[in-house]
């Protein structure tokens, strides 16, 4: 699929994120999208290769995306509702970085970083997740600086991780880039443009129920299940996505895929580390899996890089 001038693309680097693997996720779209399928939803949004790719390629409806994840839901709306005010603070914020040295580099990292962690302190809201508006409680103004902050620490941190302590402060530490691109401001521009009609909603994936219908692509993509004790290098939230968690997920897939949407989900594949480990083999037993290959793009033993197998889990 070729790509126009006006297309958009990942505002973020995330974590498992899905553009080395697009063809073969393509591969899984459904063959009447945009004509007897015209909505989709991604309830577990993070970088949204995926979703950029369905809004640069099919006239859809209805798009819902969703994520726990309450500062990226926060910078998605801001980039849909303010894109202009956050370019103007993200070149302000640029210039100052890239015109530092290395030492006030530093500095300037880990003062923005707790900047964030006061704002996002600020923003969250522990009551039932909503459809979002701004960010939360923020005011107009909070909502962008940290929407501006979120995609500087993205794009300066170390290996663009997003990973928050017990007490839910973001800790990554400064990553080694020369001459980061800090405002692509073209292409935020491009995914303000796309996001115009997507609800954008704050809060836990089982909220997409109200939207799936038979009329709708699914594409799921929780954090994945670690190969082992010592492989997960991120949390989203404090609560994390354990084995329970993958049952439950599964679950709602299954009563969605009843609904009559067509429903795609990706996931790591146990067998990696384990040949006997047929955890999501036996989950999704109904439904078709399919190995491909990925890079294992964030570790920081250099002997952990390199190919692996991830799974496709698809009811068509």
């Amino acid at each position: 699929m070729s790509l126009k001038k006006d297309c958009a693309k990942p505002f973020v680097k995330w974590a498992g994120g899905k553009s080395q693997v697009l063809n073969e996720i393509r591969a899984k779209y459904p063959p009447f999208l945009g004509e007897k399928i015209k909505k989709y939803a991604e309830p577990f949004v993070g970088g949204g290769a995926v979703l950029f790719d369905i809004l640069n390629h099919f006239n859809l409806d209805e798009v819902y995306i969703g994520d726990i994840n309450c500062e990226l839901i926060c910078t998605y709306t801001v980039v849909q509702s303010n894109v202009s005010q956050l370019v103007e603070c993200l070149h302000e914020i640029e210039a100052v970085y890239l015109s530092a040295n290395e030492e006030q580099r530093k500095n300037i990292y880990y003062s923005n970083r707790e900047a964030f962690n006061l704002l996002k302190a600020t923003s969250e809201n522990h009551a039932a997740p909503s459809f979002a508006k701004g960010c939360l409680n923020l005011s107009s103004d909070s909502s962008v600086k940290l929407a501006a902050l979120f995609i500087f620490l993205n794009r300066t941190c170390f290996n663009g991780l997003y990973r928050v302590n017990s007490k839910g402060g973001y800790n990554v530490p400064q990553g080694s880039y020369k001459n980061p691109c800090i405002c692509d401001e073209e292409n935020l521009r491009n995914v303000s443009t796309k996001l115009q009609r997507v609800h954008i909603v704050h809060g836990d994936y089982s909220l997409a129920k109200n939207f799936i219908d038979d009329k709708t692509f699914a594409y799921f993509d929780p954090p994945y299940r670690p190969l082992s004790t010592t492989a997960s290098f991120t949390s989203y939230s404090q609560s994390g996505f354990d084995d329970n968690a993958q049952i439950a997920l599964a679950g709602v897939i299954n009563e969605m895929s009843e609904r009559g949407a067509y429903i795609l989900a990706s996931n790591s594949d146990p067998k990696n580390a384990d040949k006997k480990d047929n955890f999501f083999d036996n989950l999704y037993a109904r439904h078709k899996i399919l190995r491909i290959e990925a890079s294992r793009a964030i570790n920081s033993a250099g002997n952990g890089r390199g190919k692996i197998r991830e799974l496709l889990i698809s009811n068509g």
